[in-house]
């Protein structure tokens, strides 16, 4: 099974320290990184697919993503 998470979050370290976590729970990046300008928030905001392959479980929506 591929699983998908879109991280989302302002532009400084807490972001960065996301898409690390992330990555060190054995997600891959996917694609290139988004950068937006928020309006409301009146901060830069990143975004960022990942996915990671998993054996043995079944898709639900139930799922928590970030425990898989």
């Amino acid at each position: 099974m591929k699983l998908y998470r879109l991280l989302t979050g302002p532009d400084d370290s807490s972001f960065c320290h996301k898409v690390s976590e992330a990555l060190s729970a054995g997600w891959e990046l996917h694609g290139d990184p988004a950068y937006g300008y928020n309006e409301g928030t009146g901060q830069m905001q990143c975004a960022q697919a990942i996915i990671k392959h998993v054996s043995g479980k079944t898709y639900s929506p139930d799922m928590k993503l970030s425990e898989q």
